[in-house]
């Protein structure tokens, strides 16, 4: 069974144009049609009488959602969601705040795909390299509570091609996009991953550059190959009618 994964910087929904269009990062989303969704900078302060970009996400995905609010506000919160197309069992926020510096956190839930269960954390590490090499411990002790394919998706800020999310992680998720998503405009930067166990897990994956006109990140999106498992019930449709196909780049 082929799952398809999408993480996502989606910078407060601010295109370089420095105009809100939340509209732009739906359409973008409805392009690739992911089962299994990780979004980050969602803001929702300062919107007025416009619904929560929450909310929206989590209306227009039209399945399961959880959402870290890391920074709340009298007039809303910023943080990120992780969303899917299936139920999701045990789901649980863990604090990755290091003292001084802006709050983080990794949400953590176990997915019951028709291929099994799948256990996924989506995570927004910090800028600090000092603040990531602990945030990116506590993510390998969280990888380590998981039992059978586990994903880990999100934008790590770990610029160094073996930075210390990469000699956390790739130890326990021995697979990994490897796709240059910062700046946008002229991509330089991995700071955008998708890791799997085992390494089967992961199919192709792509970058979409469609994305430098909502955002200064580029989505990255991967098939994921989960086994069949004998007498369940094929998936229904996805909740998008739009087609998607790999866009701009494709790695296999």
């Amino acid at each position: 069974m082929i799952l398809r994964a999408m993480t996502w910087n989606i910078h407060s929904a601010i295109g370089p144009d420095g105009r809100y269009d939340l509209e732009r990062v739906l359409g973008l989303i409805r392009r690739h049609q992911p089962d299994l969704l990780a979004v980050q900078e969602v803001e929702a302060r300062g919107r007025g009488s416009r619904p929560s970009p929450f909310t929206v996400l989590r209306e227009h995905f039209a399945g399961h959602a959880m959402h870290a609010e890391t920074i709340r506000a009298h007039d809303g919160a910023y943080g990120h969601m992780l969303l899917s197309r299936w139920p999701m069992e045990h789901p649980a926020v863990h604090d990755l705040s290091v003292e001084g510096r802006e709050p983080r956190a990794a949400l953590c839930a176990r997915i019951r795909t028709p291929g099994g269960l799948l256990g996924v954390i989506a995570a927004h590490l910090g800028l600090k390299q000092a603040e990531r090499h602990r945030q990116a411990r506590r993510l390998a002790r969280l990888v380590r509570e998981m039992e059978g394919p586990a994903v880990v998706m999100g934008d790590f800020n770990d610029w160094s091609w073996r930075g210390p999310v990469w000699r956390s992680l790739s130890p326990l998720l021995p697979a990994r996009t490897s796709h240059r998503t910062f700046p946008s405009r002229f991509p330089m930067l991995r700071l955008d991953e998708i890791f799997c166990r085992p390494a089967g897990l992961l199919g192709p994956s792509w970058r979409d550059m469609a994305g430098r006109a909502a955002s200064d990140h580029l989505p990255v999106v991967a098939e994921l190959r989960m086994p069949a498992t004998p007498g369940r019930r094929p998936a229904e449709p996805r909740p998008y009618a739009a087609s998607a196909a790999p866009l701009e780049e494709s790695l296999g």
